[in-house]
């Protein structure tokens, strides 16, 4: 299960990440975002556990939960809406007002 972790403190590493939820169970991996211009982080990330039976104990005992110094908000990750913006349309060109 994929695990969506948010409102992490920027000082939060992958380490960290991987560390408190390792407590509830195994971890496949731990992801901090991170700003592609900054390197910073962006205070959200994702674990995934194989697990659903431990990702689900992970979600309960984590979420809403003080960690560095922040209230964390867990749940299971949604899937990524890759409809990001971009392309649109021609901008009014050629559309025949008399350019």
């Amino acid at each position: 299960m994929k695990i969506y972790v948010g409102n992490m403190s920027f000082d939060t590493g992958e380490s960290d990440l991987r560390k408190a939820f390792e407590e509830h169970g195994s971890v496949d991996s731990a992801t901090i975002i991170t700003d592609r211009d900054t390197g910073r982080s962006k205070g959200f990330g994702f674990v995934e556990m194989t697990d659903d039976t431990e990702a689900q104990a992970a979600i309960d005992g984590l979420n809403d939960k003080e960690f560095m110094g922040r209230t964390l908000k867990v749940n299971k990750a949604r899937p990524r809406n890759d409809n990001r913006g971009g392309g649109g349309g021609r901008g009014g060109y050629g559309r025949g007002g008399g350019y």
